[in-house]
């Protein structure tokens, strides 16, 4: 007789396989064609919003593993709060002007930018950042990021450039904006200023050397009996070529400075830094004059320049000079130093001030004599070369440290004195700092960081000297010299741009961009020049609350979170925060969330160049997106993520292992109707009941990570859960009834009705992190009336407290710790081979006590909790041969086969078998069962 009939075993013919590469496409053709992300939002309509604002990524370039990083937690978090309720509209957005994009199309086409129409230019910087947008979103789409990717935003969109020059409209009403000349970051590859933001900081080699500068007037400060010719001051610098542009020297007003006189002449120097500096420059005879002065005493004293007999050089005051390192006497260049053109500034009466010494290519104007149009980074050697042929070179090395580089080309940056439009922080500072304090930062620490830099910001350069982007709306008179900017001009230039975009700067003249009849409204004159620079990228990210959220009914202003990297408290944050306050005294945002940064599995940072770098594509394509987006979950983003192979193979086998216990749940339930079959929850057996709590509790662990944001610990609960608690323990234990019991037994339709709703809730609450996986549990589980079309449809499980059981978990525990040492001996004794399958096993438990107590309770479910085919549990002496619990003593257990036949149905070894003269291989119980 084939008994193998009459088991019910799991249905296996249901498409859960793997394969998530060729699979995954086939859901996001269901999202698609069924219109999932619109139906979620439908079916939310009217209810609370939680908006997330998406911060632009740069369209330059594929996407690397810190896009799906963000994107991924992005989704999550929407997916959950869909769940849980929430309106959730999603638009995606690009940042597609600035350098980088200009940088890459001249790099691509090898046109030179300078021969070329700035229509032209921005034409193909518009049609490349297109093209990329295009490419970004299909894989975006593939990550299984859901959105409205039909209608995302850009930053060259009509609308939203339309509400940035709004904006900056309205910061200069009040204020705001404003031209000056002060020193930037100044990038002489790409000619055109950089934020702070877009400063890389690199590994660089600078020469340090310390200089003689002459002294020419000194008041009273000369030594007694020196050779006026043979005083000189010593400065240091690690910018040798900055010394044609020197103007002063400074000191600090509390430091003393004294003379060093070295064989005939005589260093003046800060006091301590003497034998620091006497070592650089190898002198070891050497005399400190006893004469002490402090930094005010010698302020106004003078020097001469090394190079050019008409410059006087006098000593300034300065809290920026330090005893860290050099003389205690800095070199100070205005056009070359944010320090030194600040202080210069001070004494401007003095005549010191920036005399434009180097152009925007980065080379020496014809204010440097002898070095006009020579590339400044050149000039290093031979500027240190000529001060020692003056004899002015004291000392020279060389040392490494970290420079600030383009965030584009990569080339060093210089600072640069230059006449910029700048927006005026301190009119909103406090204002800015008030705001922080209302958004809620996570982690906690991100409030102390954008505090800090707001609170220490220098004003913010906007302008930048480039055509790929939005230009500064503003006008100059040429009759009286005076900008113009006003309600008015602005009004005039947003109908232009909603028809035309910003081209329209390009495209037509200044009378036709400004009010018909339009006049100075300083002097009445009608001749007018528009500006050439264009605004900051950041300035563009930056007011996209404006043109984005501000601009669509369905979304929310401020939003609920912005979500972005760490380093964009510098960044997007920052400029966000400031625009938002300047014009409409709140913050955009009220959360914001930042992750840390993808390294490799050593912790080093990803590079090309390293080749550590994992792309997510190759991880798509080898493991699928759900391994990749299970990655996300899975780690702490607070502080830098790991990715590796070898961290990706893990991740797979936690992956499949999670997949299996899905399909093990699937193939249980094919026989199955939650709607006939269930039994109720007071009739279910204590194991069923203890898998529910568990279920339970798990419920609660994972909504409380959601609501956290604490992704890894609900990752964590999840696949605990499946390896440990199902598995390892319940799964394993419940076979034997799912497949010998008859198929309505209740003791079976029990245990289908505890995993029903485990999977039930399992694959929901899965489904924001792996929702390709969750899609195709949710189309292979039961159907029953109001079932949802997708699982990315349906809202977050209902809690059941009633679930949680506190005598029942008690008691569990200590049962499944007893199991725990018992399992440990069965595998011990099938390691030594005194067993096959556990189901050969005889196990006697030795026990006295509270051991025996608790086990004789439990007496009849042994065996099924062991999976073994026999246990007696004897209050007597254990043999010689018995073995230790580990967690209980005083337990001691002996294994040994089973001496009875094996039931050819459910493997049990058993006495009963053959009992029955109609079925001799079959026991007691599966007789009856057949029967």
């Amino acid at each position: 007789m084939d008994y193998g009939k009459t088991l019910h075993l799991p249905k296996t013919d249901f498409p859960m396989r793997g394969n998530l590469p060729k699979r995954e496409p086939d859901f996001l053709k269901f999202w698609q064609e069924h219109k999932i992300y619109e139906k979620r939002l439908q079916k939310r309509d009217g209810a609370p919003k939680f908006i997330l604002h998406d911060g632009p990524p740069y369209a330059n370039g594929k996407l690397h593993i810190g896009h799906a990083l963000n994107k991924v937690l992005k989704d999550i978090i929407l997916k959950y709060k869909t769940q849980q309720g929430y309106y959730t509209k999603y638009i995606p957005g690009w940042d597609t002007h600035g350098l980088p994009i200009e940088h890459a199309v001249i790099k691509d086409t090898g046109l030179n930018r300078h021969e070329m129409s700035a229509l032209d230019l921005r034409a193909k910087c518009r049609d490349y950042a297109l093209e990329r947008v295009e490419e970004q979103k299909q894989d975006f789409i593939r990550f299984g990021v859901l959105g409205d990717w039909d209608h995302p935003y850009l930053t060259l969109h009509k609308q939203v450039e339309v509400a940035q020059i709004g904006v900056f409209g309205k910061m200069a009403k009040k204020g705001y904006i404003y031209k000056g000349l002060k020193t930037v970051y100044w990038c002489p590859h790409c000619e055109t200023a950089l934020a702070e933001a877009e400063i890389e900081y690199k590994d660089d080699k600078s020469f340090s050397i310390y200089v003689k500068f002459q002294a020419v007037d000194l008041n009273c400060h000369m030594p007694k009996g020196a050779d006026p010719d043979k005083v000189f001051a010593l400065i240091w610098t690690t910018t040798p070529w900055t010394i044609p542009a020197n103007m002063a020297i400074c000191a600090n007003e509390n430091f003393e400075y004294v003379w060093v006189k070295i064989g005939e002449e005589y260093l003046l120097m800060a006091k301590e830094l003497v034998e620091a500096t006497m070592k650089a420059g190898k002198a070891e005879d050497y005399e400190v004059l006893p004469e002490v002065m402090t930094g005010k005493q010698i302020e106004g004293l003078v020097f001469q320049h090394p190079f050019y007999a008409d410059r006087k050089v006098p000593v300034l005051l300065g809290d920026h000079v330090t005893l860290d390192a050099g003389t205690g006497l800095v070199h100070t260049a205005p056009d070359h130093g944010q320090d030194d053109f600040d202080v210069c500034m001070k004494y401007a009466s003095w005549g010191v001030k920036p005399i434009g010494t180097v152009g925007s290519n980065g080379c020496y104007t014809d204010k440097v004599p002898d070095y006009e149009g020579k590339f400044v980074f050149d000039m290093n050697v031979p500027i240190i070369k000529r001060l020692a042929e003056m004899g002015a070179l004291f000392a020279k090395s060389t040392f490494r440290h970290q420079y600030p580089h383009c965030w584009r080309c990569k080339n060093p940056i210089i600072y640069r004195a230059t006449e910029q439009w700048f927006s005026s922080v301190d009119g909103y500072r406090q204002k800015a700092l008030e705001a922080i304090d209302q958004v809620q930062w996570i982690p906690g620490w991100g409030h102390d960081r954008i505090y800090n830099m707001i609170h220490d910001r220098g004003d913010w350069c906007i302008s930048r000297q480039r055509v790929w982007g939005v230009p500064i709306p503003i006008f100059y008179c040429k009759d009286c010299g005076e900008h113009i900017i006003n309600d008015e001009t602005i009004a005039h230039l947003q109908t232009m741009f909603a028809e035309e975009g910003s081209d329209t700067w390009w495209m037509h003249d200044e009378k036709e961009l400004l009010p018909e009849g339009f006049t100075c409204p300083h002097c009445g004159g009608t001749h007018f020049q528009k500006e050439s620079d264009i605004m900051d990228v950041w300035f563009d990210s930056g007011c996209t609350h404006q043109g984005v959220l501000c601009n669509d009914p369905e979304l929310d202003y401020p939003c609920e979170m912005y979500l972005e990297g760490s380093d964009q408290h510098r960044g997007w944050f920052n400029s966000s925060l400031l625009t938002s306050v300047a014009v409409n005294g709140c913050a955009p945002y009220k959360s914001v969330l930042t992750h840390g940064f993808t390294v490799d599995g050593e912790g080093r940072k990803m590079s090309k160049s390293v080749g550590n770098t994992v792309a997510p594509q190759e991880v798509i394509e080898q493991y699928g997106a759900d391994v990749m987006r299970l990655w996300v979950s899975s780690a702490d983003y607070q502080g830098d993520i790991r990715l590796s192979p070898k961290i990706l193979k893990q991740l797979s086998d936690v992956y499949r292992k999670i997949r299996n216990t899905f399909r093990y749940l699937l193939g249980n339930l094919s026989d199955f109707n939650p709607e006939t079959d269930a039994v109720a929850y007071a009739d279910m057996t204590e194991l069923d009941k203890w898998a529910l709590m568990r279920l339970e509790q798990v419920y609660e662990t994972v909504t409380e990570a959601y609501e956290n944001y604490q992704f890894h610990v609900m990752y964590h609960a999840i696949h605990n859960f499946c390896t440990v608690d199902l598995s390892a323990m319940y799964l394993d234990v419940i076979k034997d009834r799912l497949y010998t019991e008859k198929a309505d037994s209740q003791v079976r339709r029990s245990a289908q009705t505890a995993m029903y709703q485990i999977l039930d809730t399992l694959v929901k609450i899965i489904s924001p992190v792996l929702s390709f996986t969750a899609e195709e549990v949710w189309q292979n589980m039961p159907q029953i009336p109001g079932k949802e079309e997708s699982v990315l449809l349906t809202d977050w499980p209902k809690a059941h407290p009633e679930y949680l059981n506190a005598d029942l978990e008690a008691r569990w525990n200590t049962l499944l710790s007893y199991r725990r040492d018992l399992t440990r001996i069965l595998e011990g004794a099938r390691q030594d081979k005194k067993i096959g399958h556990a189901l050969d096993a005889a196990v006697a438990i030795y026990a006295s006590g509270e051991d025996y107590d608790f086990l004789s309770q439990w007496k009849d479910q042994l065996a099924t909790l062991l999976i073994v085919s026999e246990v007696s549990l004897l209050n007597e002496a254990a043999p010689a041969e018995a073995v230790s619990g580990e967690d209980h003593g005083d337990m001691k257990v002996v294994v040994a086969p089973s001496t009875h036949e094996k039931c050819e149905r459910c493997w049990i070894h058993s006495e009963t078998v053959g009992a029955d003269a109609e079925h001799p291989t079959l026991c007691a119980r599966c007789v009856s069962v057949l029967k």
